[in-house]
């Protein structure tokens, strides 16, 4: 398994930018497809954003697209998600996952093997 701690979480108002950070534990961290979710109260985990290995290839939700920009740093063992022009039905918990095994950017929740405990986000109007 791979641990995985989320933090940069907070309140921001409408049109706000905030950046999340993901750090995982190991140390084959660049083997791992990466990507983050988001989860509002009484709905399902939805995709946001994943990234490739290397970091070569992202994907994205169509309802963060050129708001959002997910990276990550190796080095670091950390994946960021930068998060401009804020609404409030971004309002969420926001969890990072690992999927250890794939090659792709899957936005499928069952392909993540690796979960992290979220951080909240509330964008206030």
């Amino acid at each position: 398994q791979v641990q995985l701690v989320e933090s940069g979480g907070g309140l921001v108002q409408a049109g706000g930018s905030l950046r999340l950070s993901c750090a995982a534990s190991g140390r084959t961290f660049s083997g791992y497809v990466m990507g983050w979710f988001r989860q509002a109260p009484g709905k399902e985990r939805d995709f946001v954003a994943a990234i490739s290995r290397r970091g070569g290839s992202t994907s994205y939700a169509d309802s963060v697209k050129g708001r959002f920009t997910i990276s990550r740093d190796n080095a670091k063992n950390t994946v960021y998600l930068q998060m401009n022009s804020l609404k409030p039905e971004d309002t969420a918990v926001y969890y990072c996952a690992a999927d250890r095994e794939g090659w792709n950017t899957t936005p499928l929740s069952y392909e993540y093997d690796d979960w992290g405990q979220g951080t909240q986000v509330t964008v206030s109007s």
